[in-house]
């Protein structure tokens, strides 16, 4: 299954992570090194929900980001869905 938000069209993104090694000169030491790049996927936060939508009279199970289920709460759930193209 995709790990794409239905409403804000969230996906995995990629980046990296820096590895740092040696005390910072702040805390006494002599300073930090960079000993390593990593690369790293950064997931969105999905929830899978159902939400009732009562324009429909029924349930619609969707994929949503946190951010989302905001948006959902805020401007209505038929609303949004209908704006997303889901409904």
């Amino acid at each position: 299954m995709s790990k794409v938000c239905t409403i804000t069209g969230a996906r995995p993104s990629k980046g990296h992570v820096i590895h740092r090694r040696g005390l910072a000169k702040k805390k006494g030491g002599i300073g930090q090194h960079v000993t390593a790049n990593t690369p790293r996927v950064f997931e969105p936060n999905l929830k899978v929900r159902r939400i009732w939508v009562p324009e429909l009279n029924k349930f619609v199970k969707v994929k949503l980001t946190a951010r989302a289920l905001k948006t959902v709460a805020k401007n209505g759930a038929f609303k949004t869905l209908k704006k997303a193209g889901v409904v």
